[in-house]
């Protein structure tokens, strides 16, 4: 406790104290390695090299961060949804790091005025927000551990940004959702499911197949008839006719 007031007290009167101080507000504890912190916004086009040929840009807090966040939202969604399979637990995760919600959270946390980049297509430094975040992620735990990680995570990011229980529901009927625009448009739709085995094994699994008429409309395969059929049914209402 001292060594944090300690270090927020220098870091107050320091040329990063904006920069600290407005960390604290979105991360809710004062940070101590505070260059980790400054890494994690460094674009890899605004790259400083170091007398020994390191490259000092964010790719690498990126790749753990990406790591640890999945880790914590699978934890996560394993202890809230103890009653779902693997494929549902799957999707809703993918649902939540993807990139473009990973853009909206990191847009909300206002961490926009921290990235340094030489970058200025609008698509590319909307990503960067989405790339930054998940640095921020590898930072936090290299600073503070992966306990501190968790608590940010859930406190921060799933409990305040995100409605993880109708994320949940959107996602987890596909077939529903597809057999009920068949319905409402007056359209003839038929899932085609059967077993199948993989060549020279043993283990089998299940694949099935959304018809409209006689057009595919999407194919899925999965550990059961129902995964296989929600995979499916969900590529179908990506392809659905407008």
């Amino acid at each position: 406790m001292i060594n944090s007031l300690y270090q927020l007290v220098r870091t107050i009167f320091s040329k990063n104290r904006i920069f600290y101080l407005s960390l604290v507000d979105i991360l809710g504890f004062l940070p101590g390695k505070i260059r980790l912190y400054e890494i994690a916004f460094i674009h890899r086009s605004a790259s400083t090299t170091c007398k020994n040929g390191y490259q000092i840009n964010n790719e690498r807090l990126e790749f753990l961060g990406d790591a640890i966040l999945d880790a914590i939202i699978a934890e996560y969604l394993y202890a809230r949804f103890p009653e779902e399979d693997e494929g549902f637990l799957t999707q809703v995760r993918s649902k939540i790091v993807k990139r473009k919600q990973l853009n909206k959270i990191a847009y909300n946390l206002d961490i926009s005025p921290f990235l340094v980049s030489n970058t200025n297509a609008q698509q590319s430094q909307v990503n960067l927000l989405g790339n930054a975040f998940e640095a921020l992620i590898g930072a936090i735990y290299l600073d503070k551990g992966y306990r501190r990680t968790r608590i940010f995570v859930i406190r921060k990011i799933l409990r305040k940004h995100l409605d993880v229980d109708r994320l949940a529901r959107k996602e987890s009927d596909f077939k529903s959702r597809i057999i009920e625009w068949a319905q409402k448009n007056k359209k003839e739709i038929s899932f085609v499911s059967q077993e199948e085995s993989k060549p020279d094994s043993h283990e089998t699994y299940f694949s099935s197949n959304v018809m409209l008429v006689d057009e595919k409309l999407g194919t899925g395969t999965g550990h059961s008839k129902k995964d296989a059929e929600q995979k499916a049914a969900e590529e179908a209402l990506e392809n659905i006719p407008q």
